[in-house]
């Protein structure tokens, strides 16, 4: 059983080395079921390794003082594990096969793959739920289409609809807007409203501060594997402290709840 009211992560001086590099160094970061989030930082920063760690893709250095806790356990069955969370990922679209159809992508969610291979068995509950899944995000029509005819944007609403298909309780927007055009930006940006007003947790990872949408509360600064800032937006969010972040100087313009930055 999940426990409610355990934090979603707690990491206590995590190291996870990458290839040769130190890709998180000591880091200590608690986010709790629920929480609309965004760690925010340059390319090379550690992110996606903050991501994969917490999906158990990366596993931190051994150490006495270091601990890292999912969602009340330190002990996970991976598959068991990404039932429970919703993960949005280019490393999901870059692993889909163009001839998979909406409605495969989405039921591979039940089975951690990127489509349906011979060996799945897909029930009738499975495909109602996928269904529901896809007309949810308005793509009901996507479903027998082949991923290798769909618009980056149907693509990512498709790979949105596959992390909702378990109903988690948090979705986690590994770089959501990376290939997609304005227009696929715009609806990317609306999608992640509705489902965190619709009381999804929401953990958005990227190096581009338009992503971040009003609801997000907290904001987190990573850079050179190490968190510079944390705490809430208002505060984080400044012109000092994003120009140490990215190391050049820029300013920060608000506009209807979001942020925009120019250099």
């Amino acid at each position: 059983m999940t426990d409610l009211t355990a934090p979603l992560l707690e990491l206590r001086n995590v190291s996870v080395v990458r290839g040769e590099n130190l890709a998180l160094d000591r880091v200590s970061l608690r986010i709790e079921q629920g929480e609309h989030l965004c760690i925010l930082g340059p390319n090379g920063c550690g992110k996606s390794t903050l991501i994969k760690t917490l999906t158990r893709e990366c596993y931190p250095i051994t150490r006495a003082d270091s601990s890292i806790r999912i969602l009340g356990r330190d002990l996970w069955n991976v598959f068991e594990l990404r039932s429970l969370l919703g993960i949005v990922s280019p490393d999901l679209l870059a692993a889909c096969t163009t001839d998979a159809t909406g409605a495969d992508v989405v039921l591979s969610g039940f089975f951690s793959s990127t489509r349906i291979f011979p060996n799945h068995q897909p029930q009738a509950e499975h495909r109602n739920r996928a269904e529901t899944a896809l007309a949810r995000l308005g793509i009901g029509h996507l479903a027998k289409r082949p991923l290798a005819e769909m618009s980056s944007g149907e693509a990512k609403r498709t790979l949105i609809a596959r992390a909702l298909v378990h109903e988690p309780q948090t979705l986690l927007f590994d770089e959501p807007g990376n290939t997609l055009d304005i227009a696929g930006q715009v609806e990317l940006r609306e999608t992640m409203r509705e489902l965190a007003r619709a009381g999804l947790g929401i953990v958005l990872v990227t190096h581009h501060v338009s992503e971040i949408i009003p609801e997000i509360e907290r904001v987190v600064l990573l850079q050179g594997g190490r968190i510079l800032a944390d705490g809430a937006k208002e505060k984080v969010l400044t012109d000092e402290k994003l120009s140490d972040l990215f190391g050049v100087s820029v300013r920060l313009f608000p506009e209807d709840g979001y942020f925009y930055l120019h250099a």
